[in-house]
């Protein structure tokens, strides 16, 4: 798996739409690809990992309620190694039993302030199965805007007149609500 990759395979987002022919496959495949992005930009977060070890530096802060430095980092699984303004350092990835849920550390503490450059895997090991749901309903939620060009589906005379708005569909919102990083900008 790639860094931020489509989470929808083209092959089961048409079977999700019911679609036997491949006519519309390079519409299908920029639709997953523009949803993929859309979660990303929702969680604040991407689902894909490296395939191999990268270095990454963050900033270190003091957490008053536990007593110690500690960084906010990307998604990371895996053993790293921690270096604080150069200096390898103990550094315990948190949360502590995140791989026991299925999910990635986001956060190193250590017990120095510094400079924290963390060495290893980043990202998720498996995209979750909500996000795979969910980047096929807004891929197929994009997929049918295109029949839609002044954003209103429906009829104004069959009284089915909707206007589609320019966010995330709920549904997908109430899929991705567990993964929504605070406050981090991607």
């Amino acid at each position: 798996m790639a860094w931020a990759p489509s989470y929808v395979d083209l092959t089961d987002f048409k079977a999700y739409l019911k679609i036997q022919d491949s006519a519309d496959d390079e519409q299908l495949t920029l639709a997953i690809a523009a949803a993929s992005r859309a979660v990303d930009t929702y969680c604040r977060r991407q689902f894909g990992r490296t395939d191999t070890p990268e270095t990454r530096t963050f900033t270190s802060y003091h957490d008053r309620a536990q007593c110690l430095w500690a960084a906010e980092t990307d998604d990371y699984f895996g053993q790293v190694l921690v270096t604080v303004c150069g200096t390898a350092v103990t550094g315990t990835p948190e949360p502590i039993n995140a791989p026991n849920y299925g999910r990635p550390y986001t956060r190193v503490a250590v017990l120095s302030p510094g400079s924290v450059a963390v060495s290893g895997n980043f990202g998720w090991t498996a995209v979750p199965d909500a996000v795979v749901q969910a980047t096929m309903i807004q891929a197929a939620r994009i997929n049918k805007r295109r029949d839609s060009p002044f954003g209103v589906a429906g009829s104004p005379q069959d009284g089915s007149e909707l206007r589609l708005l320019a966010k995330l569909d709920p549904d997908v919102q109430v899929l991705l609500a567990g993964y929504k990083r605070p406050g981090l900008v991607m």
